[in-house]
């Protein structure tokens, strides 16, 4: 059993007072977690936040995106429906935990909190497949043939960014990769304009994002 002090601090959100009291009697018995008031504004964030809903649509959504930019806590969602555009939409707000409401037991819920809490994704199984499905079929199919990486990025891009991660100018750079400035000029821009960047150092961070640098 962990102590007291181990456990992982918990806030719960729900559509509805039903959905939120039960997985609160789920989760309150554990020794894994402390259940705590959800207060965005408190200067102590809980580690993990467990959303309640039955879809994930717009309105949704917004609520993950609220609680992404109030809190530092990573987001677990329990959810009735799910396919995966919508663990795309979720993670990308920050919720690397899926748990379908028919799957919620206290045992699973418990499991994806912690690795959760670790920073590991944890989604239902199909849905995994088939997204990977996905990222296979756009990968071989967009990304592949114009010499793209998944994070699309050409290799020549990649490695110029890397460059001036590295302190580079563009000068630096041209001389290092026998190119012009106006090539290296023109590859940057393409960058930039092509994934809705705002600058070379934005470019740079989502380089670093994707692991790409």
């Amino acid at each position: 059993m962990l102590a007291h002090a181990e456990r992982i601090t918990v806030a719960l959100q729900a559509q509805d007072p039903v959905s939120q009291a039960g997985i609160s009697s789920h989760l309150r018995p554990r020794p894994e977690v402390t259940i705590v008031e959800w207060d965005p504004d408190a200067e102590e964030q809980p580690q993990v936040i467990v959303v309640i809903l039955d879809v994930v649509d717009d309105t949704t959504l917004r609520l993950l995106r609220r609680i992404q930019r109030t809190s530092t806590a990573r987001g677990v969602l329990v959810t009735t429906r799910i396919d995966e555009h919508q663990v795309v939409h979720a993670a990308e707000c920050g919720f690397l935990g899926v748990v379908r409401r028919s799957e919620a037991t206290p045992d699973r819920l418990i499991r994806v909190i912690c690795s959760v809490a670790k920073g590991e994704g944890r989604v239902p199984p199909d849905v995994l497949g088939s997204l990977l499905e996905q990222v296979g079929h756009f990968q071989g199919q967009k990304l592949t043939p114009k010499g793209l990486s998944f994070g699309g990025l050409s290799a020549r891009e990649i490695e110029v960014l890397r460059l001036i991660a590295e302190g580079y100018n563009t000068a630096g750079i041209a001389e290092k990769l026998s190119y012009s400035e106006r090539t290296v000029k023109n590859i940057l821009h393409a960058v930039v304009n092509r994934l809705n960047l705002r600058n070379r150092t934005h470019a740079v961070v989502y380089a670093m994002r994707h692991g790409l640098i």
